[in-house]
């Protein structure tokens, strides 16, 4: 669904100002990444990486890649490493990149810029985001099975498997809970009879529920705490970024074109960053709280 080129305009040259947030458009891309889909940032080479698709989201076909961006938005290495096929979420723990490709783990050394490990998952077809917890345990949804893989001890392997989860796209640990926000009931490709909303899963017990009353808020991508106790949430089909409160009330900060993905918060900097995949393009929004 597309916004018209004005109203996309005016996004770009005035604040958006809401009750408790005000977004100001602080830098943009080139269009030069394909099909951006992830981005995060990495203190110790004071970078972003971006994870591009650069093809069929399905498509195991060598062409997707990750980019090394500067915190001003300036591409510093487009092609920083090659060979994936269609990299999608990115999590960092110590100066380890892990990437969500399809169906495996790939584990990247930024330092070295080399792959370390490659982690199967037999049964995945749609590897979407990563998150990790205080633990050191990796967690990857699977948004075409309904089910969450976790790397914990060297072992990658089946954590849950579960309709409740609704398409799991974007995920996010807080303590000892995994913040899941699900596409919704998919029928035709990546349409949705009811689109999704925010879960929460105990770690320890696995158990699932809804956030607030499971009332439908969008196809929801990106999951990220705001620092002040809610989540800002990418709707990915409808193109925006919104404001999620603990009681599950939704309020759309921002609306884009189509394609709103798996954006990120510096709060050191007062940034969300967010990838959009059908522009070709990455864009960052300064943030204040009133």
């Amino acid at each position: 669904m597309k916004l018209l080129s004005v109203l996309l305009a005016t996004v770009f040259s005035t604040s958006i100002v809401h009750a408790s947030t005000t977004l100001t458009p602080a830098w943009k891309t080139t269009t030069e990444l394909q099909a951006p889909e992830s981005v995060i940032y990495h203190p110790g080479s004071d970078a972003l990486y971006v994870s591009n698709v650069n093809g069929a989201p399905d498509a195991v076909d060598g062409n997707g890649f990750i980019s090394q961006l500067s915190d001003e938005g300036e591409i510093e290495d487009l092609y920083w490493l090659d060979g994936l096929d269609a990299p999608k979420g990115l999590a960092i723990k110590d100066d380890l990149l892990y990437v969500a490709d399809i169906d495996e783990l790939v584990v990247i050394d930024i330092n070295s810029k080399t792959i370390t490990e490659r982690y199967p998952a037999q049964q995945a077809r749609f590897l979407n985001d990563v998150t990790i917890d205080q633990q050191g345990r990796v967690y990857v949804s699977d948004m075409m099975t309904n089910q969450i893989y976790r790397l914990a001890d060297g072992e990658f392997s089946l954590w849950m498997d579960d309709s409740q989860l609704e398409a799991p796209n974007g995920l996010l640990v807080e303590g000892d809970k995994l913040i899941v926000g699900s596409w919704g009931m998919m029928t035709d490709g990546f349409a949705t009879e009811v689109p999704g909303h925010l879960k929460i899963i105990d770690i320890e017990t696995r158990a699932i529920q809804s956030l607030g009353d499971g009332t439908p808020v969008g196809n929801l991508d990106g999951v990220e705490a705001d620092g002040k106790g809610n989540y800002l949430v990418t709707d990915w089909m409808n193109g925006r970024l919104m404001l999620i409160n603990p009681n599950g009330r939704s309020e759309t900060l921002i609306e884009f074109e189509q394609g709103s993905a798996d954006h990120t918060v510096m709060p050191e900097k007062n940034l969300v960053i967010v990838p959009m995949m059908m522009q070709n393009q990455v864009q960052a929004f300064r943030i204040s709280h009133q």
